[in-house]
């Protein structure tokens, strides 16, 4: 990997992260439109850890909070019903699908999940959904009513951004709206539902930067650190977004680039993930 490509991918991944777009799309279809060679997933899920540090610093506060509810929790039974220590405790629930899915499926995950006809067909698919859910539901809830089965449908709705094209923030804000919760609502928890398994995955798939089959250390860490500033002004600007606008300009952009992508595979452009660049 150059340090052209570590500074477009690291751009591409800060912008897109918390989008309900698809940041393993974009890296994907970025490198396959320039001609690189696919990034793969470890280069991706190394890079949100630069993402995700942008989360835990831009909510640092209801993080803290939190997590001395949740541990609190554990020794006062009093402490079990505040709506922060539940919502640790909700974190920990969520987490659950993607944890085990993503070690199930890791080889489907590297490979076979990268081929661009998915990731046209996740990107349309999912769109059409989000605006479903965006214009059908009743965004009425709000987080202190999320519920464990709530949590467990949000947790295997981020376990389908295994999957580029789906979205980890799109998959899990249209179950939110599926289920009745306001934007920001959904959006919220999906931010703080990604952290545990973004850095798990993240740090797991260091092992395979640097080796034979994997990304240089150098450009990987500079991608990362891209990702970390643009990704913070991200998250700023979407929730001030979602606070007053819909989703639709993204069900728009989703769909469009889905087409696009099938249009170029149909005149020569090779689905197959290429082999990953070191």
């Amino acid at each position: 990997m150059s340090w052209l490509e570590a500074v477009v991918l690291g751009l591409v991944q800060g912008l897109t992260e918390f989008l309900p777009i698809s940041s393993s799309a974009h890296l994907r279809i970025v490198a396959a439109l320039f001609g690189w060679d696919d990034p793969g997933a470890a280069f991706t899920a190394v890079t949100q850890i630069g993402t995700e540090t942008a989360v835990i610093i831009y909510f640092w506060r209801d993080i803290i909070r939190i997590i001395g509810a949740w541990f609190r929790s554990l020794t006062k039974p009093e402490w079990r019903q505040n709506p922060d220590a539940r919502m640790g405790w909700l974190v920990i629930v969520g987490t659950l699908p993607i944890g085990i899915l993503g070690l199930l499926l890791e080889d489907q995950i590297d490979h076979a999940f990268r081929d661009l006809r998915i990731t046209a067909t996740t990107l349309i698919a999912f769109g059409l959904l989000l605006g479903f859910a965006d214009y059908m539901g009743k965004q009425r809830r709000r987080l202190t009513e999320l519920t464990v089965r709530d949590g467990l449908i949000y947790g295997f709705a981020q376990a389908l951004a295994l999957i580029p094209g789906v979205s980890r923030s799109g998959g899990t804000t249209t179950a939110g709206l599926l289920m009745g919760y306001t934007r920001e609502a959904a959006a919220r928890y999906s931010f703080l539902l990604a952290i545990p398994a973004v850095l798990a995955s993240g740090f797991f798939k260091l092992l395979d930067i640097g080796g034979d089959s994997g990304p240089a250390w150098a450009p990987t860490i500079a991608a990362t650190v891209i990702a970390f500033v643009v990704a913070y002004g991200v998250i700023a600007w979407f929730m001030n977004y979602i606070s007053t606008r819909s989703f639709m300009p993204f069900v728009g952009y989703r769909i469009g680039l889905g087409l696009l992508i099938f249009f170029l595979v149909w005149f020569g452009l090779d689905p197959a993930a290429g082999p990953v660049g070191s």
